[in-house]
């Protein structure tokens, strides 16, 4: 899997150098009070206290591979294979991972009515286990399989069961997983490994996420623009925003006049737009805003 559009992404070294202030939960939370209709853009630090590894670290370098390409998964019949090799052993890792706080508070925030939306560029469904709703997934969700000739949806879990019963005794040692959702493997495992095709036409089946070389939906962007023009500011929490399906919202944010604020340990590709960082734990910030502001709200609690 991947998560954007662009595979040439600018490394870190070629990010701007920008000063940004410094802030702290309570700045946070009066920035929210100051603006009930923020928009939160979420990324892969949101989950990392759920077990699910981030691709980039603190400078946005990868600490692991980097995900499969689009034309090569379509075009290669070994790239499927080895692709479905690991999702099948990264799966289960996957199901099992559960709501953090930083998920649980955002969902508690929404429905006191304290946000302006809920936008995510993970893809593994934990801030709908948490509670949210209405979140627009941005690179999709790894829930769901598409079939790319005839459209055929499958349950992800379905497709575990047809994977399992085609691989009786097939077994590889899992190296590491990654936030996609797949598995590290030495490159033999998976030779041995049978993935299935479409079951009604025999199409190319592929999870319903955005791979590296592939447009996030058009559709799925217009939402995102409709949400930030009803914003009255846009937090982004736990993503260095390295990939442009991400940083443009940031980017129009700013444009159009609108302060932009992070929850993000290390830098962000849109430092130069920020009007202050919390450089902290998503989970450790959120759930003390949530405290703060939407468990009075919520549980009725005098403030």
């Amino acid at each position: 899997m991947a998560s954007v559009i662009n595979p040439r992404i600018p490394e870190f070294r070629s990010w701007p150098a920008a000063r940004v202030d410094r802030g702290d939960v309570m700045t946070l939370v009066r920035f929210l009070e100051a603006h009930p209709r923020t928009l939160v853009l979420s990324g892969a630090g949101c989950s990392t206290d759920s077990g699910i590894p981030a691709y980039r670290d603190a400078h946005g370098r990868w600490t692991r591979r980097q995900p499969i390409q689009y034309q090569a998964f379509m075009s290669s019949e070994s790239t499927r294979r080895r692709y479905w090799a690991r999702s099948y052993l990264g799966w289960p890792r996957m199901q099992a991972a559960r709501p953090n706080p930083a998920h649980r508070a955002l969902a508690e925030l929404q429905s006191a009515g304290l946000l302006g939306g809920l936008v995510t560029q993970n893809v593994d469904g934990l801030h709908q286990r948490a509670g949210s709703s209405d979140v627009v997934e941005l690179h999709g969700t790894l829930s769901r399989v598409l079939c790319q000739h005839c459209g055929l949806k499958l349950g992800r879990d379905a497709l575990q069961s047809e994977l399992n019963a085609c691989n009786p005794g097939w077994q590889a040692r899992v190296e590491g997983i990654n936030p996609d959702g797949d598995a590290e493997l030495d490159e033999a495992a998976h030779r041995g490994f049978n993935f299935i095709d479409c079951p009604e036409c025999s199409g190319i089946l592929k999870p319903d996420v955005v791979f590296f070389g592939e447009n996030v939906p058009a559709q799925r962007v217009e939402r995102v623009r409709a949400l930030l023009g009803d914003c009255d500011a846009l937090l982004i929490v736990g993503s260095s925003l390295a990939v442009w399906s991400g940083f443009r919202f940031a980017r129009e944010a700013a444009l159009a006049g609108l302060p932009v604020v992070a929850v993000n340990q290390g830098r962000t590709r849109a430092d130069d737009l920020l009007r202050f960082k919390v450089e902290a734990s998503c989970h450790q910030v959120l759930a003390t805003v949530g405290e703060r502001l939407a468990a009075p709200k919520v549980f009725g609690k005098d403030r």
